[in-house]
């Protein structure tokens, strides 16, 4: 009985083997044969074609054809190591080793069921997540992405690929969406190296394109004048995606998104760059997508409000405190990209684009692999997308150079621009989106730690401006100016 339990042990590592020594020789061989061709194929497709199955995670009809064959090939080897031990086993083997018999084989089915089962359920949840985040070209509507796309080469003719980051704060008792966090991602398609633009929720006559139906409508911008500071609120570029298309609705065309595609022109207009596609994330979701990461690491260089209004003069309840490696979960990370109590924009945008990256380093292939099943499904909460299912294997090659690559951010001089002047220079602001980016990254010299102070640092008479392309990990470093007061 030992013996013959060591040999199923044997079939179930190498199926066939066991059917060889059981005395079936022709079956064993044809089974043993299959399984290193198998074995061979999936190690040659594995180094030398990883590309191609990671394209192949994106299309539903091959993610469904490899969910059966998990299913199929699990079940045939479940009946490989049963026949094998039933042919092993010893006649004579008395009431103490078919139990022992039947343990091992329920163990080994068990080890081939449990992981073939996480595979199969993880592969539909993948599927699940493409069919109902990305539909198909002719199966959306879209007034503002390109009309054709070169599956094959989709970036043979162009260098950069322009995607639109919106943040709205839809979520549970507030009325209408609006654009919290507008940030364009400029991708490299020949590297991967990505700049980050994040424009002020608060800017105010947003362009549109002169050939745009918009442009008619708001010749000057989106914008009134002589209103008070309050009223101006309905007229900035965080309002653009829920006012316009409720002054104007459809006047882009059909349209899946209509605020999107309001947004995606005017910003395309602001900074002179061809806005491709738009990925909008539900800031309120945003916080279930990062507890499925299992959190995010970022360094906090200053307090960070968890709630407060600074208007009203109500304090926050809570802080996160400055400190180097801090491992946030998903309700911290929410009030790290969004705290506002004491905190402006600049620094918001700051805290935003570090919270960008730290997904992006939390997304690693062990990562995704144990809890790829919490991320699809808050993935489909959190996202909306005009990016089609036809251009999602060459989108993911394209995520492999940017993981990669060099994430940076695009520095914006405020008061050079104006941009929080009731007319902001727009022309300026396209001017230092093109020479930025036709530069490279600079890092930033490394500043040693200091102890966080309970008051911020007196200014000193000169200053370094930042420079125009800094690379986010000098940006996203630990280099504390200060606690914020309570007030």
């Amino acid at each position: 009985m030992p013996r013959s339990l060591g040999l199923t042990m044997v079939g179930a590592v190498l199926p066939g083997s066991g059917l060889i020594i059981g005395g079936r020789r022709v079956i064993g061989a044809l089974v043993l044969l299959c399984t290193l061709a198998v074995v061979g194929c999936g190690a040659y497709v594995w180094w030398e074609r990883r590309d191609e199955v990671l394209a192949s995670s994106v299309i539903p009809s091959r993610l469904l054809l490899a969910g059966v064959a998990i299913a199929v090939l699990a079940f045939g080897w479940i009946v490989v190591v049963v026949a094998s031990h039933r042919l092993l086993r010893p006649a004579t083997g008395g009431a103490a080793g078919r139990a022992a018999g039947a343990i091992l084989v329920g163990a080994l089915c068990f080890a081939i069921t449990a992981p073939a089962a996480l595979g199969v359920q993880s592969v539909m949840a993948q599927r699940d997540l493409v069919l109902n985040v990305f539909a198909a070209q002719k199966e959306s509507k879209s007034a503002t992405r390109p009309s054709t796309v070169n599956v094959k080469d989709p970036w043979e003719d162009k260098p950069r690929l322009n995607l639109l980051l919106i943040g709205g704060d839809d979520g549970p008792g507030r009325v209408g969406v609006r654009a919290d966090t507008v940030i364009v991602a400029s991708i490299d398609t020949r590297t991967g190296n990505t700049a980050l633009i994040s424009l002020p929720r608060q800017l105010t006559f947003m362009p549109f394109p002169k050939d745009s139906p918009l442009h008619k409508a708001y010749p000057n911008g989106f914008g009134q004048e002589g209103l008070s500071l309050e009223g101006r609120l309905e007229w900035m570029l965080t309002a653009m995606y829920q006012n316009v298309p409720e002054a104007h609705p459809g006047i882009l065309g059909p349209s899946d998104n209509q605020g999107a595609d309001v947004v995606k022109q005017s910003v395309g207009e602001a900074t002179g760059l061809g806005i491709d596609y738009y990925l909008q994330v539900n800031l309120q979701g945003f916080d279930e997508i990062v507890d499925a990461l299992g959190g995010i690491t970022v360094n906090v260089n200053e307090r960070v409000a968890m709630g407060g209004i600074s208007s009203a003069h109500i304090p926050p309840g809570q802080w996160i405190d400055p400190g180097p490696n801090q491992h946030l979960n998903g309700f911290r990370a929410l009030w790290f990209a969004r705290g506002r109590y004491g905190a402006d924009d600049d620094q918001r945008q700051i805290r935003q684009r570090c919270a960008i990256k730290g997904i992006v380093d939390a997304a690693d292939p062990a990562t995704l692999v144990t809890k790829y099943q919490a991320i699809a499904k808050a993935g489909k909460h959190l996202l909306r997308t005009d990016i089609p299912q036809e251009l999602l294997p060459a989108l993911v090659e394209l995520a492999l150079k940017v993981k990669s690559g060099t994430v940076s951010n695009v520095t914006l001089d405020v008061s050079k621009l104006r941009l929080k002047y009731l007319h902001p220079d727009y022309e300026g602001l396209r001017e230092t989106v093109t020479k930025a980016l036709a530069q490279e990254p600079t890092p930033t010299p490394s500043v040693p730690p200091t102890p966080a102070r309970t008051s911020p640092p007196k200014p000193t008479a000169t200053t370094t401006p930042p420079p125009p392309v800094q690379d986010l990990r000098d940006a996203c470093a630990y280099h504390p100016t200060g606690a914020q007061s309570d007030n």
